[in-house]
């Protein structure tokens, strides 16, 4: 992955709003991808997945509709057709996520954002 920010995001996601709205007014410089449209593929899923502090509990959904009409136990799924599963069905996956390759932030996770906007842009404040 490479250095600059990527925002995995869904439109309709309002932690997806709350989090670009606050990257927009730190003026911190993103590409935007559309998480359905432009899925993470498996091998960005097993990147971000290698720093995360959560491994897959931080990227898989499980209170979604789409995990819970899975037919399988993803316990019984070797890592490698799960990433698949949820790189193919990015329904799958938390949301936002947000990384720069160096770390993840997943969720609208207020503390977090704040910390990486403070670390990467000195004119940033609180998030509200």
């Amino acid at each position: 992955m490479a250095s600059e920010l990527m925002f995995y995001t869904y439109p309709s996601c309002t932690s997806c709003r709350k989090t670009k709205a606050f990257l927009q007014e730190q003026e911190l410089q993103v590409s935007e991808r559309h998480i359905f449209r432009d899925a993470p593929t498996v091998d960005e899923l097993l990147q971000l997945l290698a720093i995360s502090e959560e491994g897959v509990d931080s990227l898989l959904a499980t209170r979604s509709q789409a995990f819970k009409q899975l037919d399988v136990d993803v316990e019984d799924l070797k890592l490698s057709e799960l990433l698949k599963l949820m790189s193919e069905n990015p329904k799958l996956l938390k949301r936002p996520i947000l990384t720069d390759g160096k770390e993840v932030i997943v969720g609208y996770d207020k503390v977090s954002i704040e910390t990486y906007a403070r670390r990467h842009n000195t004119s940033a404040v609180q998030v509200s």
